[in-house]
């Protein structure tokens, strides 16, 4: 078995904003009734998270829970416990309507971190940036350009992005365009 790598080998930029792509990261996608008790339990014992809520993210470091829709998450765990968080996941969840996929290597995650990390999103995807619009805790699904991709903040200066792993590159180069040195507007400031 060869070693995993991720889709850009870690790449940075440092402009207005730092852009940098995170490396591997386990994710498995989770559908299923996301009321039972039973997708709670599993939730918890598989990220150590309760159910997040609508468009919300609960996410620490490396490992978390964060809402897709209304029968879908997405969990965070450390890429070498994917395989094994997801036979886990399967065993809690036996008897239960629910799918449980490893999609780690078929996505990709960058972050977008500095005080203009709000100005290099807003010039990228349709949705309103402004603080108390979009708060660290908040995803949202929708389109940076041409290509499908989640956002979420982890702070108050920092996104984290997640993108199919086939449209790594053309997003990090629309993060890297966004940040040029020179380019600030300061619209959020």
């Amino acid at each position: 078995m060869s070693d995993a790598k991720s889709a850009l080998n870690n790449a940075s930029f440092d402009g207005i904003a730092r852009v940098e792509e995170c490396g591997l990261q386990g994710m498995i996608t989770l559908r299923g009734d996301l009321g039972s008790e039973g997708m709670s339990k599993a939730v918890k014992d598989a990220v150590g998270q309760g159910m997040p809520g609508q468009r919300e993210v609960k996410v620490e470091g490396d490992t978390g829970a964060i809402w897709m829709s209304p029968d879908e998450l997405l969990l965070l765990v450390p890429h070498a416990r994917a395989d094994e968080t997801c036979a886990s996941l399967a065993e809690t969840l036996r008897g239960e309507h629910a799918l449980a996929v490893n999609v780690s290597d078929a996505r990709a995650l960058f972050r977008v971190s500095g005080s203009p990390a709000r100005e290099v999103m807003g010039k990228l995807a349709p949705v309103d940036f402004a603080p108390g619009a979009f708060e660290p805790g908040h995803i949202r699904r929708s389109r940076m350009a041409q290509v499908s991709a989640a956002f979420w903040m982890d702070d108050a200066e920092s996104f984290r992005i997640i993108c199919f792993r086939s449209t790594a590159d053309y997003v990090f180069k629309l993060l890297k365009a966004a940040a040029q040195p020179g380019s600030a507007v300061k619209y959020y400031a």
